[in-house]
C-alpha cells in the first residue's frame, strides 16, 4: 500500500484513540489508564512482530536502540500529558485533540531542522492553517 493510505489509517486510528481514551479515563487515574493502554500496545506490538516474523533483534544497532528508546520516552511523555488533559473535567476531546495536532507543526519544523527535509510553499500554507485552526478552537 502507498504511504498515504497508511498515513490516513494512522489518522483514523488516532481519532479513534482520542474518543476511546476519553472513555477509558472516566473515573480512573490517568497514569493507571496510561499503564493499561501501554500494556495493550506492547501486547499487540509483540503479536504483530511475531505474526510477521519481524523478530531479528540482532539487526538492531546500538544507534537504532538509542533512537527508539528516545522515541519511546517522547511517546510516553506525549501519552501521559494527553491522558492527563483528557482526564481533566474541562478536557473534552474537541479541546484536547486540536491542540495535540500541533504535533504536526512541531514534527515538520524538526524534520526541516534535524533531518534537513525541504519545506515548500504549500506545506507552509498547510502549516499555517493548522495553527490557525487550533487557535480557533481554543477558549
Amino acid at each position: 500500500m502507498d504511504y498515504r493510505i497508511w498515513a490516513l489509517l494512522s489518522a483514523l486510528f488516532a481519532g479513534l484513540t482520542a474518543v476511546l481514551s476519553k472513555k477509558g479515563v472516566e473515573g480512573v487515574p490517568p497514569n493507571l489508564a496510561l499503564a493499561v493502554r501501554v500494556f495493550f500496545v506492547l501486547l499487540f506490538s509483540v503479536a504483530l512482530a511475531l505474526a510477521t516474523k519481524q523478530v531479528e533483534v540482532q539487526n538492531l544497532s546500538s544507534r537504532n536502540l538509542g533512537f527508539l528508546a528516545l522515541s519511546a520516552v517522547a511517546t510516553w511523555a506525549s501519552w501521559a500529558c494527553y491522558f492527563r488533559a483528557l482526564a481533566d473535567k474541562d478536557g473534552a476531546v474537541s479541546r484536547v485533540a486540536p491542540i495535540d495536532k500541533l504535533s504536526f507543526v512541531i514534527a515538520v519544523a524538526l524534520g526541516a531542522i534535524v533531518l534537513k527535509e525541504k519545506l515548500d510553499l504549500r506545506l507552509m500554507a498547510g502549516y499555517g492553517l493548522i495553527i490557525f485552526g487550533v487557535l480557533l478552537t481554543l477558549k
